[in-house]
């Protein structure tokens, strides 16, 4: 009966000391990375039609004759096109408050 050598014992416990924290460390990182892109890829995506509905909104309302007056008729359309913002931004909240809490339920 051959005695086991102490070395090639602990290069084994090395090897699999290693193996884990790789395991257990650098995948999940890899990807939480994947995950973390996606994100802000569409966070800036969100940003953006947010940002051309406001101004599509905006342009629309200037090109219309109703409100070509005086000062306050001019002012009309950059704040019909904030209330537009507004309300995109809330349906936006609203929709990732109810999926953090299916997810978290």
């Amino acid at each position: 009966m051959a005695r086991p050598n102490p070395v090639e014992g602990a290069q084994e416990v090395q090897r699999m000391l290693i193996d884990y924290a790789k395991q257990e460390t650098i995948e999940p990182l890899k990807h939480l990375g994947r995950y973390l892109g996606l994100g802000i890829a569409g966070a800036i995506l969100m940003f953006m039609g947010v940002f051309f509905v406001g101004l599509a909104t905006l342009r629309l309302l200037q090109s219309l004759d109703a409100f070509e007056g005086g000062s306050w008729m001019s002012t009309l359309p950059y704040l019909v096109a904030i209330a537009v913002l507004v309300v995109a931004i809330g349906l936006i909240y609203l929709s990732l408050s109810r999926a953090r809490r299916k997810v978290l339920s």
